[in-house]
């Protein structure tokens, strides 16, 4: 069990790291796996961490499970191994840029938003 003040600082740098809105993500996980013939249901929409990021958006800190600690460390741990958020440069348009982005993205980090 996490206590207090853990909890208190995973929740700061999770919402520091997933700088979209749940709108934002929930879009993005719908348009991410749409194809040209289908779109999926939004409850289904993006990778199971996504959705998962997608909830915990949904959530006080009091109703947060064991479960959803163990993805917001993930997804804070995922993002600041990927992104220097205290000096990201300006990224240059490349493909992998791109792609790396979008990976960042299904997690709820856009390293293009300030």
């Amino acid at each position: 069990m996490t206590d207090a003040l853990e909890l208190d600082a995973l929740w700061e740098d999770f919402h520091r790291v997933v700088n979209m809105t749940s709108q934002e993500l929930a879009a993005w996980l719908r348009v991410r796996d749409a194809d040209e013939t289908t779109e999926p249901l939004p409850d289904q929409a993006g990778s199971e961490t996504g959705q998962h990021v997608l909830a915990i958006l949904q959530k006080r800190r009091t109703d947060l499970t064991e479960d959803d600690l163990r993805v917001m460390r993930k997804v804070v741990e995922t993002v600041t191994d990927q992104v220097d958020l205290e000096n990201e440069p300006e990224p240059e348009v490349t493909a992998e840029d791109t792609r790396r982005r979008h990976r960042l993205m299904t997690v709820g980090h856009d390293p293009l938003k300030g």
